[in-house]
């Protein structure tokens, strides 16, 4: 009896999504909730797991495709699952499974980096390719299996087993050269690789920010001293009892707060011709995952404390690390904060997440000689950029909605005592 792997629904908006990787080949073993697959959608990456226990039996479509919601993607042969035994060693087929499937997820993570490339008229994804070029197969002697005779890393793998080496690629030992990626095609020098759904839906929604809001950018500075000072006293404290680090995101999703509470505009949006005020505060949080930046939401951050601003905050990333965001995680949001600083950004001017019409812009701290009390010191200084919808916000208003943030960023007791 066979189970299909189907796509399963993930937002009410979306009819289709793009195979990005498969996680399980032909013959491989699965138990029931092994991921089988990772998808993209125009939001967000996840795996799709095995419904049941078996043998995968056969994948109906490639990397890469484009497939409905609902369509089955992979078949598996239920009961087809040898019972693991701790005293009886594994066969050598298995043995041979195994070291072919550590080979296969090998040439994907090394795939990952490596753009699918043009070679005449042979169909091959960047994982064939990167395997052919290690192992030193010519892909114009593969016979490809998959769609459309499409050649795979398995296709190569098999090819190079049988001695399909091409000629001039052994050194004199007889050993293959290792590759770290395919060598440019000879009828250019570049290449072309199609733009993953979320990257696409990125790159709509900017454009869109910037046609459809009379965006404008407001700078300020801040003394991060108060806060350094404030984490350096009690971080291991706090360790201690929540198990995370206190982080500065937290500080600035609490003065965000207690800025829109004072300036209810920048939490509002414009919904035809009229306003919509919001009287929640739902923070998207920028955080850096493997497909890209994304912008998941931390969900009425007024009335967490700092250690669930931070903890929510370290879940969210955790969860963009590993593709495991959900359609739930990005709704909502009232407000965004960018942090460019952790990649060394020194100003930069953030654009809106529509339908909001307000973000604010975090970059690196550096020390800086400042005049206090009429004095040259040097303090750790950052600069903070509010980009903000000219259409519901007055200038004095954002001007007014940054100082407030930096009021709170320098004196963190002041969100403590809510004053």
């Amino acid at each position: 009896m066979s189970v299909d792997v189907t796509i399963p629904q993930i937002g009410e908006s979306i009819s289709t999504v793009f195979i990005s990787k498969w996680l399980k080949k032909p013959g491989d073993v699965v138990a029931e909730g092994d991921p089988v697959l990772e998808l993209d959608s125009d939001k967000a990456s996840m795996e799709v797991p095995a419904p049941g226990a078996g043998r995968i039996a056969e994948l109906l479509v490639g990397e890469g495709d484009e497939v409905p919601i609902g369509a089955v993607v992979a078949r598996i042969e239920a009961g087809d699952a040898p019972a693991a035994s701790s005293d009886a060693p594994a066969d050598a087929s298995d043995k041979a499974d195994k070291a072919k499937a550590a080979d296969a997820a090998a040439d994907d993570k090394a795939a990952d980096e490596a753009p699918a490339r043009a070679s005449g008229d042979v169909k091959a994804g960047p994982a064939a390719r990167v395997a052919a070029a290690e192992k030193g197969v010519a892909l114009d002697g593969v016979q490809g299996s998959g769609k459309g005779g499409r050649v795979t890393s398995a296709d190569v793998a098999k090819a190079a087993a049988s001695g399909g080496v091409s000629q001039g690629t052994k050194d004199a030992k007889g050993s293959t050269p290792a590759t770290k990626a395919p060598a440019a095609s000879p009828e250019g020098r570049t290449t072309r690789q199609k733009m993953s759904p979320l990257r696409r839906t990125i790159a709509r929604r900017l454009v869109e920010a910037q046609q459809t809001a009379a965006m404008l950018t407001t700078f300020n500075e801040v003394d991060m001293s108060g806060i350094m000072a404030l984490r350096k006293q009690y971080q291991d404290r706090f360790v201690e009892r929540y198990g995370i680090k206190v982080g500065f995101m937290s500080f600035f999703v609490k003065a965000v707060v207690d800025a829109l509470k004072a300036y209810p505009a920048v939490n509002a949006e414009i919904d035809g011709d009229e306003l919509v005020y919001k009287h929640f505060y739902n923070i998207g949080v920028a955080v850096s995952g493997p497909k890209g930046l994304v912008v998941p939401v931390v969900r009425d951050a007024d009335q967490l404390s700092f250690a669930q601003t931070e903890q929510a905050i370290a879940d969210l990333a955790k969860k963009a690390r590993d593709n495991k965001l959900s359609m739930d995680d990005f709704a909502d949001g009232t407000f965004t904060v960018s942090n460019g600083g952790i990649f060394g950004s020194m100003m930069s001017t953030p654009i809106l997440n529509p339908p909001q019409v307000g973000i604010l812009g975090m970059h690196n701290i550096v020390d800086r000689a400042v005049v206090i009390d009429g004095q040259v010191v040097v303090r750790p200084m950052m600069y903070l950029a509010l980009s903000y919808d000219h259409r519901i916000i007055d200038g004095r208003e954002a001007v007014s909605f940054l100082v407030r943030v930096k009021e709170c960023v320098e004196h963190p007791e002041r969100m403590l005592l809510e004053v």
